[in-house]
């Protein structure tokens, strides 16, 4: 009787073990984004974060680990309106991207925002497009008392 009582208590156990694993590897999604202008090679190309207004096209590539065989989105927010790209994660790590057209008049701030299949946000990506938001070099930003200071290099 003991033999069966130790037996299935080191399987018990052995089985707790083996869940808490999976569910820890399960909640350990990691997602990695860049915003380009194009994707070449399943590789991000010409990044950035402010685009001019003749953009066209704007692409936020994702690399993700930890969520192999399960679904993301990609919202496009711009104002009050949202576009959604589904994707589907096929392996860990998985790169995967998505992309937008952008008009020249859609100009000012935009977010990406990347969803699981629960649509719980799991990373945000802020851009501007156009040039409202972008400053000549040397050039205060309006209200600031920060100033620009020259130091000679030894």
């Amino acid at each position: 009787m003991q033999t069966i009582f130790r037996t299935s208590t080191v399987l018990a156990i052995v089985t707790l073990l083996c869940t808490g694993v999976a569910a820890a590897q399960e909640s350990e999604v990691s997602i990695e984004t860049t915003l380009a202008r194009d994707v070449v090679d399943r590789m991000p190309v010409d990044t950035g974060s402010a685009f001019s207004g003749d953009v066209g096209r704007i692409f936020l590539w994702t690399r993700v680990t930890g969520a192999a065989g399960e679904s993301l989105s990609h919202v496009w927010i711009h104002g009050p309106h949202e576009a959604v790209v589904e994707l589907n994660v096929g392996g860990s790590p998985w790169r995967t991207w998505s992309s937008r057209s952008i008009n020249p008049e859609w100009t000012g701030e935009w977010k990406v925002e990347v969803r699981n299949a629960a649509g719980e946000v799991l990373k945000t990506v802020a851009f501007t497009v156009g040039s409202s938001r972008r400053r000549q070099r040397g050039q205060r930003s309006r209200g600031s008392t920060a100033s620009r200071r020259s130091r000679a290099v030894p």
